[in-house]
């Protein structure tokens, strides 16, 4: 028997999950760790505690399952995507904490280098937008704010990683420094054409190219740990993807036309388009699916920043419901959403609508407005926002839209699926496993471990799935759909 452990490294909390080699599940443990706040529209991470909740999931896990330790074959990581640390090149610690993708620091930076015309540049190289969603801003706002920071990553006494790098460098005592194709690629200092770091956006970004990784395949050898004394053996670090394209992967959306949504604090939709690279015209992003065998799997893809996060909002800061299992029946108490629409622009607007201006709003509001309505409006937005980024897609894509997948925590909501399959009018396949970035992360594992041979393989292995059939009338729906456009037009 081989089996994998999978650390899941996303913004919210760190897993452990054990794997058979058939990608069935075992077992799993998680931790979370603290959402930092320094000011409005500020969000950090202490990568210091995300490590030490990683070992203390590894050994959680590891104790519980001490028959079949032995017989764990490698480790594989998938994380939060452009989240980024700076570190102590002889210690691993972090100087600074995690600056994580939601922050807004860098928005100055961002309004500056477009008002200059860098956008066409940075757009062609990366497929990316200006924003500060992704990691480059944010070194540039460390480099400039934090002169010791600035001096030690000049000097090479530091180094910059994605929590990928960041988590691999004191797996394997920094022995490997070291990110895969997906990580690098969300930093808007990658050029995806040409697979390599690019000169000229460090330089505009103030990043010294030697501080950064090595670049490697997702299914490459990332060196061997023991994980701090957390496993009985050391094993080989294989398979390492960032979260959205680690559950393309475990959607087996091997093929140009397939696609997944991945419901998480936000949401991702991804749209495997082939091997060969295509700048977007529109919203949608052009992204980095992965990189096996040498040869470049390319995506569309559209970020949604507040999806479970606005669930979270209506507890944390609302306090109109005390779990987020409690929305379905809410939403279900009430006929429609009584004309209430809900955009959650807490950080902007991203695909399509890429403000960052734009603030969140309830709209339509009446003197009958119910707490039920302001939640099934929360739970519908997260729908409202996937039919958008689907449109987009459809146009850009070159590709016919075959098949949708989904997966994450939210997927257990059976109104938000259902909602979901009736606004986009496609099929809807949600994955029983709702965490599968840790799945598809173990799937390239067990690819370049040599257990299986293609991706082929990997497609012919069991996928358990649930599927949503839309069931609204297209005036309903055409109706729905133009309430929100018009909400999201009133906040632009």
């Amino acid at each position: 028997m081989n089996l994998i452990l999978a650390i899941d490294q996303s913004t919210s909390s760190t897993k452990a999950i054990l794997f058979d080699s058939i990608g069935q599940v075992l077992d799993q443990t998680l931790r979370e760790h603290r959402q930092i706040y320094p000011q409005p529209g500020w969000v950090e991470h202490d990568a210091e505690e995300i490590w030490a909740n990683m070992l203390t999931v590894i050994r959680e896990l590891t104790a519980r399952n001490g028959h079949c330790a032995a017989a764990i074959s490698g480790l594989s990581l998938t994380n939060q995507r452009e989240t980024i640390v700076v570190f102590d090149r002889a210690t691993g610690k972090p100087l600074h904490n995690a600056i994580v993708w939601q922050c807004r620091r860098g928005d100055p930076t961002c309004q500056q280098l477009k008002a200059d015309g860098h956008d066409e540049l940075v757009r062609g190289k990366t497929g990316l937008k200006i924003d500060t969603y992704f990691s480059a801003s944010k070194l540039k706002w460390l480099i400039r704010n934090k002169p010791e920071i600035a001096r030690k990553l000049r000097s090479g006494e530091a180094l910059i990683g994605t929590i990928d790098a960041y988590l691999i460098y004191r797996l394997t005592g920094g022995a490997t420094f070291a990110t895969d194709h997906t990580n690098a690629s969300r930093t808007l200092l990658y050029d995806v054409g040409k697979l390599q770091w690019d000169e000229d956006l460090c330089s505009l970004f103030d990043v010294p190219l030697k501080a950064l990784p090595e670049v490697r395949e997702c299914i490459a050898r990332f060196g061997e740990t023991n994980a701090d004394g957390a496993l009985p053996h050391p094993v080989p670090i294989c398979g390492v993807l960032g979260d959205s394209q680690a559950s393309l992967f475990a959607q087996r959306c091997y093929l140009p036309g397939t696609a997944k949504a991945t419901f998480g604090t936000g949401t991702s939709v991804l749209l495997n388009i082939g091997h060969s690279w295509l700048p977007s015209r529109s919203g949608t992003l052009s992204a980095l699916a992965w990189v096996c065998h040498g040869q470049p799997t390319y995506a569309l893809e559209g970020l949604i920043n507040y999806s479970a996060a606005t669930i979270a909002w209506l507890k944390d800061q609302l306090g109109i419901i005390r779990d987020a299992s409690e929305t379905e029946a809410l939403a279900r108490a009430v006929e429609d959403n009584g004309g209430v629409y809900f955009v959650p622009a807490f950080a902007g607007l991203s695909a399509p609508y890429w403000s960052t201006e734009a603030r969140a709003a309830i709209l339509g509001m009446t003197a009958f407005t119910k707490r039920e309505h302001i939640v099934r409006a929360a739970l519908e937005s997260i729908a409202y926002q996937i039919r958008d980024v689907l449109d987009m897609m459809r146009s850009d894509a070159g590709v016919r839209l075959q098949t949708l997948h989904a997966d994450g925590g939210p997927t257990k909501n059976g109104f938000l699926m259902q909602f979901t399959a009736d606004l986009t009018g496609m099929d809807l396949m949600v994955s029983d496993l709702p965490e599968s970035s840790a799945l598809g992360a173990t799937l390239a594992g067990l690819l370049g471990c040599g257990f299986y041979r293609n991706v082929d393989e990997l497609a012919a292995l069991p996928l358990q799935t649930s599927t949503y059939r839309p069931g609204l009338d297209a005036a309903t729906v055409n109706r729905l759909h133009n309430g929100w456009l018009g909400a999201v037009k009133r906040i632009l």
